[in-house]
């Protein structure tokens, strides 16, 4: 995972909440991971969850999906400790691991997990064909790689509309065209690889998510996390949504089976 300085503190992460729902650093909640996961049975099955936030969906891995047992991974010390005590706080810190990791591959033997899961994180990782490799590496064989991302309809220069939203988002993102998804997976040895096109249903949220920050409750908002952080989210929605009308800005769900 990349190297970066804290970048979802405590009144940013609890401004996200507002918007997607707690405990989720990403939008869609519970029904969006559900959907990412359609199809595929988890009971009983030990699942690797890539940034893992504030734990949040690595519960729900366990509750709701019924992973035997889920190690969630993040860089940001802060996100750990507060997904460890929300795992605890529901009463599965048997079946819920959090490891703060490090930038680089995964600190995890070969053949570990049965299921690979990320939902919006790996736009932080630069190398998506070394991310492929790890993630082929600590998967069993049989095993999935299930995930939601941010992705870019091309590779190369972007667009200047495109440019000023991951300037202003100042996240440290690193994103890529479907193709190269397709490609990394398909050249680690993953087989019945898919990428499906996120971008109508998020156009859609994300107009309602702008409607919700810059109308009535703004000043609600503005009032537990300060009028200027309200106020960058509300441009970073405002150029975020002007690419997702272009289609530039696509998320994405991607999957692939080891064979």
């Amino acid at each position: 995972m990349t190297e970066q300085t804290q970048h979802y503190d405590d009144m940013f992460a609890g401004l996200l909440e507002e918007i997607w729902g707690e405990g989720y650093l990403s939008p869609g909640g519970p029904k969006e991971v559900a959907r990412v996961l359609s199809g595929l049975d988890l009971t009983g099955l030990r699942v690797l969850d890539i940034g893992c936030g504030t734990g949040a969906i690595t519960l729900s891995l366990v509750r709701d999906h019924g992973a035997g047992h889920a190690v969630g991974i993040d860089v940001e010390g802060h996100v750990c400790i507060e997904a460890r005590a929300r795992a605890a706080g529901a009463g599965v810190a048997d079946q819920i691991e959090i490891v703060q990791v490090k930038p680089g591959p995964f600190p995890f033997e070969d053949e570990t997990f049965d299921l690979v899961f990320s939902k919006d994180s790996i736009i932080h990782i630069a190398d998506k064909e070394a991310l492929a490799q790890d993630i082929h590496r600590v998967l069993r064989p049989g095993g999935w790689f299930a995930a939601s991302d941010w992705l870019t309809s091309h590779d190369g220069a972007m667009s200047p509309a495109m440019t000023r939203y991951i300037e202003l988002e100042g996240l440290g993102f690193a994103m890529a065209s479907p193709a190269r998804y397709a490609s990394a997976l398909q050249a680690s040895g993953f087989g019945a690889v898919d990428t499906i096109s996120r971008n109508a249903w998020y156009l859609d949220t994300a107009r309602d998510e702008l409607q919700m920050l810059a109308g009535p409750r703004r000043a609600e908002l503005a009032g537990k996390y300060g009028v200027g952080l309200v106020a960058e989210n509300i441009a970073v929605w405002q150029a975020m949504i002007a690419v997702l009308e272009t289609g530039e800005l696509c998320p994405h769900h991607l999957r692939g089976q080891k064979l």
